[in-house]
């Protein structure tokens, strides 16, 4: 195994707070993921039983990979973009494509924060639990708003980034027909 690095695989780019807390929490949550799915799967061949209350991890579970993941393409610029048609626009439309995009999606996740915060609360003040153990349900919810202000905040860095770039963002270019 070689200790030099990928030179295909993209480069994150400088930031203030390390990507690194992200990934290993993504990483964290997906090998509990894979834990608690492996000891379903486990235990329902050998004992014919399942964990159905294993379920509520894994949404939770899920739902944390997700928004960690949606952090760190934020931060990494590697969010899902339309290169070909930015690629027709001069470099100061290309900038303002990002500039929008970045607010798009601070826009996007500004409402995941809001309407996530008034289901926690909900959850909270009515006292709901959840089906499989009777936890309260608003433990598993909080996430939702929380990881999306670190996404905001990522988003922020990245328009930060974009701001102050003197050149063209280094995206994989596609050559118009």
């Amino acid at each position: 195994m070689s200790a030099e690095p990928d030179p295909i695989a993209p480069k994150d780019p400088p930031v203030r707070v390390p990507l690194a807390i992200e990934k290993v929490l993504a990483a964290a949550a997906m090998a509990a993921l894979c834990l608690i799915t492996l000891g379903n799967v486990i235990a329902r061949y050998l004992t014919n039983y399942s964990f159905a209350f294993t379920e509520e991890f894994s949404i939770a579970l899920m739902v944390v990979v997700t928004l960690l993941g949606a952090g760190i393409a934020t931060a990494a610029d590697r969010q899902i973009r339309i290169v070909f048609f930015t690629s027709l626009l001069p470099r100061s439309g290309e900038r303002i494509a990002e500039v929008i995009a970045s607010l798009a999606t601070m826009a996007m996740f500004g409402l995941l924060v809001w309407l996530g915060a008034r289901l926690v609360w909900d959850e909270y003040r009515f006292e709901v639990t959840s089906p499989g153990l009777g936890e309260p349900q608003w433990v598993y919810t909080l996430a939702l708003p929380l990881l999306s202000l670190a996404v905001i905040a990522r988003a922020i860095g990245h328009l930060i980034r974009v701001l102050r770039a003197k050149r063209r963002p280094p995206h994989d270019v596609v050559e118009p027909l």
